[in-house]
């Protein structure tokens, strides 16, 4: 019985993207901000990727051992999907409404009001 428990052991392995996914949905919430598009990016990927192992760990669930790395980065490739897409709207709908050249004044407004309160 030893010896059975022991080559189970040995045949347990991790997914191979476990930490992709893991990454690519932490870098898809950080990256939020830049315009929304490298979180739209990075976020699919992720849920991609996510799929992929999904698959492979369904097709036998014994023999791997991190599949909770798998639904973590799925839900935060989610999560960053979410805000990157809100974000993406906003600036949509601020360049349609404001312009460039409104906020180009905004910004300089901000600045000078950052401007006033150090002094």
């Amino acid at each position: 019985m030893e010896e059975n428990q022991f080559s189970n052991f040995e045949t347990q392995q991790k997914l191979p993207n476990a930490t992709a996914v893991l990454v690519l949905g932490i870098i898809s919430i950080v990256t939020c901000c830049c315009y929304g598009i490298l979180g739209i990016i990075t976020g699919i990927v992720a849920l991609i990727l996510a799929k992929k192992d999904t698959k492979l760990y369904n097709s036998n669930p014994a023999i791997y051992t991190n599949f909770s790395q798998i639904k973590t980065g799925k839900i935060l490739a989610i999560i960053g999907i979410s805000l990157s897409v809100l974000y993406l709207l906003i600036n949509i709908y601020l360049f349609a409404t404001i312009g460039v050249e409104g906020l180009e004044e905004m910004q300089q407004e901000w600045i000078r009001q950052i401007q006033e309160n150090k002094s």
